[in-house]
């Protein structure tokens, strides 16, 4: 069994006029939504063996927030600049480009839209409350977990994933 970890990168800060969108930094509620993800996905059992990043400020942010939560031993993390502002299939691609066979859990921290359409595609069964929000939307520092009866990563394909859990920080924290 397979395990993909979709997180969005937490809240960002807009308050400065003319920053390139690539350069923006979390805002506070984003610094205080990302540890609390990072403590979900430790408390459930969760933590990656490989991380791919986008490579804009605040999913490197994100991830550095995240990071400490997991505890030893650190996963491989990849920062991957075809992750920015990616679509769904560039996004699969790059998952399936960067995890080995002996990788069993992988987190993709990246930008909407392109992350809310891959989960969408992805899922073909699961929670049915958890398909319901994820239908309405995928908000900041949310996580995904979705679960594929595979072997190798090639085989992840849309509608082949069980959605097992959708939550975001306000549910968890």
């Amino acid at each position: 069994m397979l395990t993909l970890l979709l997180l969005r990168h937490a809240k960002s800060d807009w308050s400065t006029p003319g920053l390139d969108d690539h350069e923006r930094p979390l805002n506070t509620r984003g610094t205080k939504a990302a540890p609390v993800m990072g403590r979900h996905l430790a408390n459930k059992g969760l933590k990656p063996e490989l991380i791919l990043c986008s490579d804009a400020v605040r999913t490197q942010a994100t991830l550095t927030l995240v990071l400490p939560e997991l505890g030893p031993p650190p996963p491989e993390v990849v920062f991957d600049e075809a992750l920015y502002l990616a679509r769904p299939e560039t996004i699969l691609n790059v998952v399936r480009d960067n995890a080995k066979d002996h990788t069993k859990t992988v987190m993709v921290i990246s930008h909407n839209p392109g992350l809310h359409a891959l989960a969408l595609t992805l899922v073909g069964g699961g929670d049915k409350k958890c398909l319901r929000q994820l239908a309405m939307k995928f908000p900041t520092a949310a996580l995904a977990v979705i679960t594929f009866d595979a072997a190798h990563w090639q085989e992840v394909a849309p509608t082949k994933g069980n959605l097992r859990s959708f939550v975001t920080p306000k549910e968890v924290g």
